[in-house]
């Protein structure tokens, strides 16, 4: 999932900011702070049933929490008012910010664009190698936010010249309400919607998600299942279900794989996992191996070295994935599209530049292989 440093923040905010004001008020300027007066919505939340004595189940993810009156789900931020299930965040944006779409990251979406990138605060795991742990793993309560409706955010979107929003820095699922109307208005807009999630949702929200969304980054953390219940706090299977239904929808999907050293860098279970998204998602779904960068609550392993990171390309490429990345090491080899037919160089990227872009109405332009993405 891509970061949300405060350096970066403030720096992009410098560039940004006028636009934003002036298509949706006062531009958010600290990411972090803590509040006393809580900015919470009272929004009824969809997918949840309702059960006798006022209690609730909810339907959204695969935790299915079952709450009594007053009492939150695992995530913090949807409640059981008196038998009725209300997201606390509809609206609520904590982090919003101007961002290149390859950080995302999303390397066959618009290369070379800017996404109104912003999130709430919650989510509904808890990674021990979180980002973004200072909004992801905080109540609505604990974070300032900011009222930005989803007609404000298309607006901002257009008027700082973003050809797509992207929902992401937290875990989207948590505020699908707030993301869902969102991507409508966008979609009215003629704007592009992305989605940044680990894939820990349910069936039936994601297949009504993939209708209104064009793009869904699945960070896939291990190919463990013991390693998701240790390091995650989840469950392997759901996110597994939701990059196979994705990919029968034919919904645009990049899958990220954050390499950790000894934890999840085991070339035999890379392979594996190789094997499994060609056989579930197809030969062209990009995969992303990005490096680790010791935070939260995993500061005891050093950062990827980089040799793992191009091995670990290497094999998923030997078992026939067309576009496998490196990211997180600018300038190497790895963060470039090439053609699977005749391995010229498509589109060249440093970091989050694309340097030069070949592609040419989504083909080749040597030998006129078609190269999936969103071009347009």
């Amino acid at each position: 999932m891509d970061s949300m440093d405060r350096r970066s923040f403030l720096k992009t905010a410098a560039g940004t900011g006028a636009a934003l004001a002036a298509a949706s008020g006062p531009f958010l300027e600290n990411l972090y702070a803590f509040q006393t007066t809580a900015n919470l919505s009272h929004v009824e939340a969809r997918y949840y049933k309702k059960l006798p004595d006022r209690e609730i189940e909810c339907q959204l993810c695969p935790r299915k929490c079952k709450l009594g009156d007053k009492e939150r789900g695992y995530c913090g931020v949807r409640e059981n008012d008196g038998g009725t299930y209300y997201t606390l965040v509809y609206g609520k944006a904590c982090a919003r910010n101007i961002d290149p779409i390859e950080k995302k990251p999303f390397f066959h979406v618009l290369p070379g664009t800017t996404a109104l990138s912003f999130a709430t605060a919650g989510c509904n795991v808890n990674c021990k190698f979180c980002q973004n742990w200072e909004i992801s793993q905080s109540r609505p309560e604990q974070v300032t936010a900011v009222d930005f409706p989803p007609g404000e955010v298309a607006a901002a979107a257009e008027a700082s010249g973003c050809p797509s929003i992207a929902f992401t820095y937290s875990e989207p699922t948590v505020f699908y309400e707030y993301m869902f109307d969102t991507a409508v208005e966008a979609r009215r807009r003629k704007l592009r919607s992305v989605v940044v999630s680990g894939g820990h949702i349910n069936p039936e929200p994601l297949d009504a998600l993939a209708k209104v969304v064009d793009a869904v980054k699945i960070d896939l953390k291990a190919f463990t299942s013991d390693f998701y219940k240790t390091y995650v706090r989840g469950d392997l299977a759901p996110v597994l279900d939701a990059i196979k239904l994705l990919a029968r929808r034919k919904t645009w999907l990049e899958i990220v794989y954050l390499v950790i050293p000894t934890l999840n860098d085991d070339p035999r279970e890379v392979r594996k996992m190789a094997q499994w998204i060609l056989k579930e998602a197809g030969t062209d779904v990009p995969l992303h191996f990005t490096r680790f960068t010791p935070m939260y609550l995993i500061k005891n392993l050093p950062p990827t070295p980089i040799s793992t990171l191009q091995a670990l390309r290497r094999v998923a490429l030997e078992e026939g994935l067309h576009y496998v990345y490196t990211g997180n090491i600018p300038g190497d080899e790895g963060e470039n599209t090439f053609c699977p037919s005749c391995r010229t160089t498509l589109i060249r990227r440093r970091g989050f530049a694309v340097e030069t872009n070949e592609i040419k109405g989504g083909k080749c332009p040597n030998c006129q292989n078609p190269v999936p993405g969103i071009w347009a």
